[in-house]
């Protein structure tokens, strides 16, 4: 692939922010040991009179996108002593004088670090967490929330946002491609509607690339490592005039796969992308700004494998259980230990797309304050094969659901320069989305025994009682398929804004409000025909993919609003607290719904909205001579009809996943954000998370494996012990009090750096040691809690070894997952309740050398 891409040379130095204007800037210090070799310090003076002089807002920035964090250490927005200045506010602002909880990582910090991408953001900020099966099932969550855990639905908003450049990206797929030529992440905890023109309920990640520089510059860099690790980065960025600056930048990535396929001799779950981007600044005379950016990303890789795991018993009678089915096959796994990544899938891995897009961006400064227009056009194509019945058996034989998603956005924004008694932040924002999927699932030849009731039959028996039952006729569901075509358009339009009242000098009230609307509307075709093309169905085809037909369309205002307190105790200490009320707009059910009597549940084509009160308490300050920052707060959020992700499957056939809403869901925890910078030569940071995240009424959720299967139990009678074959099953579970999916009770991320001055080939540097860890407790990967699902903690811990000569290169050697843990990112059921468990291994333990150089 990197043969494919040819390497763009280049580098940007970040530009430096101009310091807010309550600021006095002292000479820049010794370059800090953890600084990247595009940024530089720039620490501010303590007031003369040592008065707890306390900073206004800054003026809002000449160009958005070049505003950047002065300094940063992987741990986030506690980089000392320097200030770190961001415009998620709207409006440049350091990080310490901003009430909200928000972490930032620079560009320096994300590649030192080896983070390839946003979804591995999770070693470096412990409130993010990701998962995924491929990158359309995939969801990112702040603090717990975002996205249900599970298959993707396309009518659900997401509740996290992710944010390029101020271009919202509605799909979350976007998240595995390559974070290249990036200057930082900000990444906001909380809602923040009131702020950013899509709404997000649970924070938003807001990546910012470098700007097309008037100065001739460039930045190469290349990458080698085990698995046949191989990337090559590269930017080249000058003037084409005294008013237009161009920017190329471009990054290809290629790694074999972690899981030996034996089937299909091959390796599964490689990387392979290619990325480039091209970005233009008219600078003009009249104080405007235009920034044209077009981007395109390609990835085809042999991925989203899951592996056999384990089994465990449910309340199917036992010659429906796997071991017998397997059995039946004369079938064994090749291992029965995932961590020897040894699978026989059948069926293709894929999880080929394209995406890209142009953005327009226009910054005018107009009377008090910055006129900003983003006008954008998105596209992803996703070309996907899965194997989903997990194993070597033809059960099922063909599982694709190729997606084509186009987007529309448009945000007018003005934001006051600060200063004032009252500053303001007013927008408006319209977005326009379209998805058209034609799916397909067909079975095999294996589909009639192992889906299929056989009858009496001992357990591991080939045979069927009667003998003619469908279940011993391969023919019955042999070539059975489903051709779905399935339609989704959505339209969002709102108005937004946040007041700043200065009261005085340390006192601040900031209002905030949105109003909403929202237009959704859906169709779902599902049509199904034997192996002769027939659509006439027997009971066991019509249960095994049943045939559905249905359209729904909603229309909705919503009015979200929140409200901050902050007041500075001294230049050094700051405490906030924030009451928002916000809502995830109400959703349509597009993987089709659960069947009564064959027939579909029609009540279930939409979901309600999300009713959520949110409430935070904060206390960010400055240590030992500016040189450490301690960030702590405190939150909680009350979710009235939490969209979540439910299971049906009509009598034993294919498992169906719908979305629906629990009553009532809580979240709350705590943060902590240290970082200290020791000396010149030591530096080190720790971030820490506790959450506790549950359903607090869901009394009609979904049965586990373990309490499914069965027959279902009638008025009267009692439900079996767990995992008792050929048992009676609850109809449904009080899920009530139990953990939501994905979220740990504990997280944590930390590490340091130590250098020392030394010469490397008759250059003068330093050579450094790093370190980047992380850990996380038990967290469940079933949308109610199941025995065989809990994924164990584990910790991870990653390490570089390198020099740098000043600011023009860079050569290290680093280790990822350096002890070898073994672990897993999701636990998912098998088809058909047979008690199969599978799941995704993450990565063994990498190795590599990389070289940066700046031109």
């Amino acid at each position: 692939m990197i043969a494919r891409f040819a390497l763009l040379s280049g580098s940007a130095l970040a530009a430096l922010a101009a310091p807010p204007a309550f600021a006095q800037t002292a000479p820049a210090p010794p370059r800090s040991p953890v600084e990247g070799p595009a940024l530089a310090l720039a620490s501010a003076a303590e007031p003369g009179d040592g008065a707890a002089a306390v900073p206004s807002a800054a003026p809002a920035a000449g160009n958005g996108a070049e505003a950047t964090a002065n300094q940063d250490v992987a741990g986030g927005e506690n980089a000392p002593p320097n200030e770190i200045v961001i415009t998620a506010t709207r409006r440049e602002a350091n990080v310490q004088d901003v009430p909200i909880p928000i972490s930032v990582l620079s560009g320096a910090t994300i590649a030192d670090s080896g983070t390839q991408n946003i979804s591995q953001l999770t070693q470096l900020q412990p409130s993010i967490t990701y998962y995924g099966t491929n990158p359309r099932n995939a969801a990112i969550n702040i603090r717990g929330l975002g996205a249900p855990l599970g298959l993707t639905n396309d009518g659900l908003e997401q509740g996290v946002g992710v944010y390029i450049d101020q271009v919202y990206y509605s799909r979350v797929a976007n998240s595995v491609f390559d974070l290249f030529d990036v200057q930082r992440v900000e990444v906001l905890r909380g809602p923040q509607g009131t702020l950013f023109g899509k709404n997000t309920t649970a924070g938003a990640i807001n990546v910012i690339t470098n700007a097309p520089s008037f100065t001739p510059e460039a930045h190469v860099e290349l990458t080698a490592g085990s698995l046949r690790f191989l990337q090559a980065r590269g930017v080249v960025s000058g003037p084409l005039s005294d008013t237009l600056a161009f920017r190329l930048a471009g990054s290809g990535t290629s790694r074999r796969g972690t899981i030996y396929d034996v089937a299909r001799d091959q390796y599964l779950n490689d990387r392979q992308n290619l990325s480039g981007r091209a970005s233009f600044l008219w600078r003009t005379t009249g104080n405007l700004d235009v920034t044209l950016t077009g981007d395109y990303t390609e990835s085809f890789p042999n991925s989203g494998a899951q592996i056999f795991v384990r089994t465990g018993a449910t309340q199917r009678p036992l010659n429906r259980q796997f071991a017998a089915l397997a059995a039946a096959f004369n079938y064994a796994p090749p291992s029965t230990n995932p961590f020897d990544r040894i699978t026989d899938l059948d069926t293709a891995s894929r999880s080929g797309q394209r995406a890209g897009g142009v953005s327009l961006r226009a910054e005018w400064d107009l009377g008090a304050g910055k006129l900003t227009s983003v006008s954008a056009w998105r596209f992803w194509n996703w070309y996907p094969s899965s194997d989903r019945d997990f194993t070597g058996l033809p059960i099922t034989t063909i599982s694709a659901n190729p997606s084509q998603h186009r987007q529309w956005t448009q945000e007018v924004r003005y934001a006051s320069r600060g200063g004032e008694r009252f500053d303001y932040v007013i927008g408006a924002f319209y977005f326009n989305q379209r998805f058209h999927t034609p799916g397909v699932q067909e079975q095999g030849s294996a589909a009639s025994r192992f889906l299929l009731n056989p009858g009496n039959v001992p357990a591991g028996s080939s045979a069927c009682n009667p003998p003619t039952a469908n279940a011993c006729n391969p023919a019955v569901l042999n070539g059975l398929r489903s051709d779905n075509d399935i339609r989704y358009r959505s339209t969002s339009a709102a108005l937004y804004g946040q007041v700043t009242w200065n009261v005085n000098d340390r006192l601040r009230i900031q209002p905030g409000v949105r109003l909403n609307y929202d237009h959704k509307q859906g169709s779902y075709q599902s049509v199904v025909t034997t192996a002769s093309g027939s659509t006439t169905l027997n009971s066991d085809q019509r249960n095994t993919l049943p045939p559905q037909s249905y359209q729904a369309t909603l229309g909705q205002w919503n009015l979200a609003y929140d409200l901050t307190a902050s007041y500075h105790f001294s230049r050094d200490v700051m405490a906030y607290g924030t009451y928002a009320h916000s809502f995830r707009s109400a959703g349509i059910n597009m993987n089709g719904l659960p069947l009564s009597g064959g027939v579909p549940v029609l009540s279930a084509a939409t979901v309600r909205p999300e009713k959520i009160d949110s409430f935070e308490l904060g206390l960010k300050t400055e240590l030992f001579a500016r040189r450490a920052r301690l960030n702590l707060s405190l939150f909680q959020t009350d979710i009235r009809d939490f969209q979540t992700t439910v299971t049906s499957s009509p009598s034993g056939g294919v498992v169906l996943a719908y979305l629906a809403n629990a009553d009532k869901v809580r979240v709350r925890g705590a943060e902590a954000e240290f970082n200290f910078l020791v000396s010149d030569r030591f530096s080190f940071y720790a971030n820490g998370t506790y959450t506790d995240a549950r359903y607090l009424r869901f009394p009609d959720a979904p049965c586990p494996p373990e309490l499914s299967g069965g027959t279902i139990a009638q008025p009267g009678q009692t439900p079996s012990a767990p995992g008792t074959p050929g048992g009676i099953s609850p109809a449904s579970c009080n899920a009530s009090g139990s953990w939501l999916p994905g979220v740990s009770k504990w997280s944590a991320t930390y590490g340091f750096e130590y250098n020392l001055p030394a010469n490397l080939l008759g250059q003068r540097g330093h050579a450094y040691l790093g370190f980047d860890g992380s850990a996380r407790t038990k967290f469940s990967s079933n949308p109610t809690r199941s025995l065989y699902t809990d994924v164990n903690g584990y910790s991870l811990a990653n390490f570089r070894l390198g020099f740098r000569s000043g600011n023009h290169w860079n050569l290290f050697a680093w280790v990822r997952n350096a002890f070898d843990r073994n672990y897993f990112e999701v636990l998912s059921l098998g088809p058909s309740n047979t008690g199969l468990i599978v799941g995704l291994p993450g990565d063994p333990r990498t190795w590599g050398v990389t070289f940066t150089a700046d031109f």
